[in-house]
């Protein structure tokens, strides 16, 4: 490159990537967005082709933009779908087979969001957006984490489960399998529908896209802040498997008795409905009674660009003016 870039910073989530070159005085040089990382359905090398246009917009945009992607950099990736540290560890050498550093380290994008969070490596984070997931770290690089690939790693919770478990609670409703809900009423009429019936139907049969069924996941919070037991008694278990990552994951790290940040993210905790929020700081409380319960509002890209900046060995007035960039 042709200035000086110290850490190529990558958030990649599934819908989205921002890129960040950070300088090596914490000066961001140059941003660019793309779009979703994707491995499971287009394969590792045209997910990266991904991370790779994205990149090259930012390039673009440095004030000198001549010479090849950086030779000293270091690339910090924080990706989607690298879910297992076998995963990171193949992405990690498919992403330095371009070339775009000198070095490449590839973390779960849960980590961008918990050190985007904290001024120091040092904290729990959990994630609840389409699924749940939940790291933690510390500053000697200690690291807990979750394999947190759904059902099978015995995960419950997320916008999509949600969704499912409410259809579900909602079917038995109607039909007299299960306890009445307004759930019944609810969701069939989101999508301008008399009965749950009608929902099943049109779900089953293409007339409303599997895609939409996130959706729902609002209607529920609303039908549980109306005082519907069966809605409200979801809600309650999400805080729950909220609170039993999180906890988990300080007792693993030691810091179950000691003052932590633990981070919520992830679009069904950044929305602080009530009724799962203050329910998780209620819990979280009785668990680990030092532990600082607060949203992250900060870009994940800064999270990775901070992990980069940890990495590179920079000084920490180097990670603040990183970080009075992103206020």
């Amino acid at each position: 490159m042709g200035v000086n870039v110290s850490v190529v910073a990558i958030d990649a989530g599934n819908s989205k990537t921002d890129v960040a070159l950070i300088g090596e005085d914490g000066t961001v040089l140059s941003t660019a967005r793309g779009g979703g990382f994707q491995p499971p359905v287009v394969g590792v090398e045209a997910a990266i082709d991904v991370l790779a246009a994205a990149l090259e917009r930012a390039v673009a945009e440095l004030p000198d933009a001549g010479g090849p992607f950086g030779a000293s950099a270091h690339v910090s990736a924080c990706l989607a779908n690298a879910d297992l540290p076998v995963e990171e560890a193949e992405l990690a050498a498919a992403l330095q087979a371009r070339g775009w550093g000198s070095s490449v380290e590839v973390r779960n994008d849960t980590f961008a969001i918990l050190r985007a969070g904290v001024d120091e490596p040092r904290g729990v984070a959990v994630v609840c957006g389409a699924g749940i997931n939940c790291v933690g770290m510390t500053p000697d690089g200690r690291t807990a984490r979750f394999p947190a690939i759904g059902r099978l790693s015995g995960d419950w919770g997320g916008g999509s489960g949600l969704a499912e478990e409410a259809l579900w609670f909602a079917a038995r409703a109607e039909d007299g399998r299960g306890e009445p809900s307004e759930l019944a009423r609810a969701l069939p009429a989101h999508f301008g529908l008399d009965s749950m019936y009608a929902l099943i139907e049109a779900l089953h049969r293409g007339g409303i896209p599997s895609a939409r069924r996130h959706e729902l996941t609002p209607v529920l919070f609303a039908t549980a802040a109306g005082g519907d037991p069966v809605a409200l008694a979801l809600v309650e278990r999400l805080a729950e498997e909220v609170v039993a990552m999180a906890s988990v994951a300080l007792g693993r790290l030691g810091l179950l008795a000691e003052e932590v940040p633990v981070l919520l993210g992830g679009s069904v905790l950044a929305a602080r409905h009530p009724q799962l929020n203050d329910r998780i700081t209620a819990l979280l409380a009785a668990r680990a009674p030092k532990a600082e319960v607060r949203v992250v509002s900060e870009p994940p890209v800064l999270g990775a660009a901070l992990l980069g900046l940890d990495r590179t060995g920079a000084a920490p007035e180097v990670h603040r003016r990183l970080r009075a960039q992103y206020v």
